[in-house]
């Protein structure tokens, strides 16, 4: 199972602030049967340049890598773009990508997104040859209207969701509805350290589960690990 949205990489960004704390939540994971996490720091165009974010990134990596033993899941590196005007033009953008792959996960602006930004979005695709990945596609939805979605979709942007989605009472029957429209394609645990916002990621599995049923989830699962190329 794969983790697909993580701030676990120490002193990235808002989330894990130790190495300590990553290993605790590489633990967390690890138990609730997570074998891969792709590590998603928060990456903004405005603050730092690529090749600065990588730099730090690496450093960041080298250093939970040598405390990762062979029982906890493999760190797949990674980025959460912020979305801003013209990315679609940023130098360098394919290497912020999930590693081993064109998947390129980005965090879009919580309100209603305009013709520009959508086109932006399409950009990503049809000019960078990616694929972008909205990240919390929850967190917008309630702002566009159900056509911006489904030209994403036909545009081949793929949409990923929080656990908590899932894991929400009001807000289940709405994610499970979208992922048997196949509105849904990879599940993160957002998770930022392990207190307040722990990874929790194996209840949404179970949900799914039992919803949805055992060949569905299997399919669900296989379609992340195929973009990785296992």
């Amino acid at each position: 199972m794969i983790d697909f949205h993580s701030h676990i990489l120490p002193k990235m960004d808002d989330g894990s602030q130790s190495t300590q704390e990553s290993l605790e939540m590489l633990k967390a994971l690890s138990k609730q049967g997570v074998t891969r996490v792709v590590a998603t720091p928060h990456f903004y165009a405005n603050d730092e340049s690529v090749s600065a974010f990588l730099e730090r990134r690496k450093s960041s990596y080298d250093r939970l890598i040598s405390c990762v033993t062979p029982d906890m899941p493999e760190i797949i590196n990674g980025a959460e773009v912020r979305y801003y005007g013209g990315i679609s033009h940023l130098e360098n953008l394919e290497a912020l990508c999930v590693k081993g792959s064109r998947l390129i996960l980005l965090e879009m602006p919580e309100n209603r997104w305009t013709e520009y930004a959508i086109r932006e979005i399409e950009d990503v695709s049809s000019e960078r040859n990616l694929i972008p990945v909205l990240a919390h596609i929850e967190r917008y939805i309630a702002y566009q209207n159900s056509e911006t979605l489904y030209r994403l979709l036909e545009s081949g942007v793929l949409m990923q969701i929080n656990a908590s989605f899932l894991n929400g009472f009001f807000s289940r029957r709405k994610a499970l509805n979208m992922l048997k429209r196949n509105q849904i394609h990879f599940i993160g645990s957002d998770c930022h350290n392990v207190s307040d916002r722990p990874p929790e990621i194996q209840k949404a599995v179970k949900i799914i589960r039992k919803k949805l049923g055992d060949g569905f989830t299997d399919s669900f699962v296989d379609f992340a690990n195929i973009f990785l190329k296992i």
